[in-house]
């Protein structure tokens, strides 16, 4: 189970790496912060990348990939702004409801497989290795019955990312919502 653990640790770090670009360093020896800034332009290639990502952790862990679904995307999107409004990172929204009742709300057919959210000044691939470590949101992100997925953010002025992934299994008369 090490084993598997540290494969999946360096395949999402690999990533990561990736992902970032050179920037000046600290005294020690870290990169200095700055604000990862998300353009309403960039939603598509975002989503990509973190689908692309999460793929090759399934992958690498002998699970079947996702797809991205537009109408869990639609559901994260809710939620994410949502978190961002209740000022506080957890899975009922301000109304009470549920993941499982967003999905629903927003006419997702399938069935819920889960969610994982996060409040972070963090890159979605930073944020997608944070996830990773914790064994309950890895569980999440390897369910082999998911099969669609969806994923989303909020971006406050501050800088800080609402970020919300949400896994679903797909049904047949879901295939129209599905993002090709």
């Amino acid at each position: 189970m090490l084993k598997l653990s540290y494969k999946i640790l360096m395949v999402v770090m690999l990533l990561a790496s990736c992902s970032s670009d050179l920037s000046t360093m600290g005294p020690d020896g870290k990169p200095l912060p700055k604000i990862y800034r998300l353009s309403m332009q960039k939603t598509a290639e975002v989503q990509f990348r973190m689908l692309d990502a999460v793929n090759a952790l399934r992958s690498s862990s002998g699970v079947g990939e996702v797809s991205l679904n537009s109408r869990l995307n639609a559901a994260a999107a809710t939620h994410s702004r949502d978190m961002y409004i209740q000022n506080r990172p957890w899975h009922f929204g301000s109304d009470g409801s549920s993941p499982l009742d967003r999905v629903r709300r927003v006419g997702y057919l399938g069935q819920l497989s889960g969610e994982v959210i996060s409040e972070t000044y963090e890159t979605e691939l930073e944020t997608l290795s944070a996830w990773v470590k914790n064994e309950n949101t890895r569980r999440v992100l390897l369910d082999s019955n998911a099969k669609e997925l969806g994923f989303s953010w909020h971006q406050e002025t501050s800088g800080k990312i609402w970020w919300v992934l949400v896994l679903g299994e797909n049904s047949l008369s879901d295939e129209v919502s599905r993002v090709e």
